[in-house]
């Protein structure tokens, strides 16, 4: 018997894994909506219509795992209806006109979007219990200026503890502060005063835990139903009460809050130090006059004149000063929270 020959007929060609070829051609998504995220939870968003219809959404996969934060305004496609079970697809975030980011420390490299597109960044603090901390309050305040935010500073509690006298220097930065008390009888005229102060505007609130965030919003939009916490009395902390940023719409006004969590820590490290400077308005002018290579924290530093003009410290430059050195000098060392500034 002679062998048999094979031919081409014989061998056996593996069918290629893929499918058909990717198109490049990306659908032009033209009959999209434009929505507001008002919360970011557990890759689901929950957006609002310009009509005024609730939708929750998923991000399209192009865009990444944290491209949509609350405040963000997007395009969505798919199933707008809002009904129950109904899921839309956010295909494009629309730009940003500015947006409130921190690292975890100033140690950290990664930038993180909190919120986006903000017209007033609400400080809020509290006069005792926890204390207010002005190395926070810089914090805020340098994030508000870099990005064209207006800041406003709320201090709560002030019917149980006087306020401490050092928050009314931001008044010469033309930075608005308004009083809040708990119980007094001047609580309702407190709270119409910050109500005029948000309306019209997308507003974020922001503070360490157990300021009085929640209570505040409680007060401001009573069906929101904020949970509240109290204050640890051996560490003088709050618990956190809110896991994400929301935003709220503020009742019989056209203006949102957005409550974020309680911040403990609030690094710099995304924004350089010029920036910083550029931030602490009294002083750049100046700072714009030292050397090119000053680092701001030496002896021949021309804002060390100017914080002791005729030979004598001023009290409030010297402050402002310290606090802004103590910026910059986190930026060069490892700083692990926030706690640590020193206290005014």
């Amino acid at each position: 018997m002679s062998p048999r020959e094979y031919d081409e007929s014989d061998a056996r060609i593996r069918p290629s894994r893929s499918t058909r070829p990717r198109s490049k051609d990306r659908p032009s998504h033209s009959d999209a909506i434009s929505a507001l995220v008002t919360t970011v939870d557990r890759g689901r968003q929950t957006c609002i219509t310009e009509n005024g219809t609730i939708v929750t959404a998923m991000r399209a996969r192009e865009l990444g795992p944290k491209s949509v934060v609350t405040g963000d305004y997007v395009s969505l496609v798919g199933d707008t209806s809002g009904a129950e079970g109904s899921l839309a697809r956010i295909v494009a975030v629309q730009e940003r006109r500015n947006s409130l980011s921190r690292t975890v420390d100033d140690a950290a490299q990664v930038e993180r979007t909190i919120v986006a597109n903000i017209d007033q960044l609400v400080i809020v603090v509290a006069a005792a219990n926890p204390e207010p901390r002005r190395g926070l309050i810089d914090r805020f305040l340098v994030s508000a200026f870099t990005e064209g935010i207006v800041p406003k500073i709320v201090v709560t509690k002030t019917d149980i503890s006087q306020v401490p006298a050092f928050l009314a220097e931001y008044a010469d930065l033309d930075v608005e502060i308004i009083h809040t008390a708990i119980k007094s009888q001047s609580r309702e005229k407190d709270l119409a005063k910050l109500h005029q102060v948000l309306e019209g505007k997308i507003s974020v609130l922001v503070g360490h835990s157990g300021v009085g965030k929640s209570t505040l919003i409680n007060a401001l939009i009573p069906e929101s139903n904020r949970a509240t916490g109290d204050v640890n009395l051996a560490t003088g902390r709050g618990r956190h009460t809110s896991s994400s940023a929301i935003a709220l719409p503020l009742v019989d006004s056209d203006g949102w809050i957005i409550d974020t969590p309680g911040i403990r820590a609030f690094g710099l490290s995304h924004i350089d130090n010029q920036r910083i400077v550029d931030a602490f308005s009294d002083l750049s002018e100046v700072a714009a006059n030292c050397l090119s290579n000053c680092s701001h924290s030496e002896s021949t530093c021309k804002l060390d004149a100017w914080a002791t003009p005729d030979g004598q410290p001023n009290p409030h430059r010297t402050a402002r000063l310290a606090s802004l050195r103590s910026l910059l000098a986190v930026k060069e060392t490892p700083y692990s929270s926030i706690e640590e500034d020193p206290q005014p």
